[in-house]
């Protein structure tokens, strides 16, 4: 490759950059809308699966202690789900 090719390979690298930058950065954006789509999914999922258990009997308290949330936070679940406190 002599100099005038090498110069206008790298003048076409650089042309491509802005685009492929932009590319990558869509791709990212599409990356970390489905995740977080998936965790509403995923949290919305174990939210009916603490109400369904509260019916069938567990306490609130273990429903804290599995969890990891605080009491506030599985009374409000609950609450959405359709559950007054005990």
């Amino acid at each position: 490759m002599d100099l005038d090719q090498a110069m206008r390979a790298l003048r076409v690298a650089e042309e491509a950059l802005p685009q492929a930058e932009e590319r990558a950065a869509q791709a990212a954006r599409q990356i970390k809308a489905d995740a977080r789509a998936r965790v509403e999914q995923a949290r919305a999922e174990l939210h009916r699966a603490m109400v369904a258990e509260n019916r069938a009997g567990t306490r609130q308290v273990d429903l804290v202690k599995r969890t990891g949330y605080s009491r506030e936070r599985v009374r409000q679940i609950l609450r959405a789900g359709g559950i007054e406190a005990d």
